[in-house]
């Protein structure tokens, strides 16, 4: 069993950057492909990212592509989605999520463990 916890949400400016967490139980890091997705006020889920450090990719979703980087710290096991030019429709709850396939999911049906998700907003 894994369990996921979200952290960091916040305030912020457009143009703005907010880093926020995701703190993983039960499994190393790199034993899940590991996700971000978030949900804007009345839209649906929208996928932001993945990663697998076992098999080595990171893939982005268009809309954050070159604002939004992934990492992840091994030792805290923790991973981390670093926003940066942040802007008012990046605004959503941001969940993080983890699957046991060791493809590239982009979609929701595809995980099978979900945190309970971070609110960020950002102003105009």
């Amino acid at each position: 069993q894994v369990h996921l916890v979200e952290s960091g949400g916040g305030l912020v400016q457009a143009g703005g950057s907010l880093r926020v967490s995701c703190t993983v139980s039960g499994r190393a890091l790199d034993a899940y492909t590991l996700g971000w997705f978030r949900q804007g006020p009345g839209k649906e889920h929208e996928f932001v990212g993945t990663v697998n450090w076992s098999a080595g990719f990171t893939v982005y979703g268009d809309s954050v592509k070159g604002r939004f980087t992934i990492s992840g710290d091994h030792v805290k096991n923790t991973m981390y989605l670093q926003m940066n030019s942040l802007k008012p429709e990046d605004t959503a709850v941001y969940y993080c999520a983890a699957a046991r396939r060791m493809t590239v999911p982009t979609t929701r049906e595809e995980y099978d463990y979900w945190g309970q998700g971070t609110q960020v907003t950002v102003s105009s």
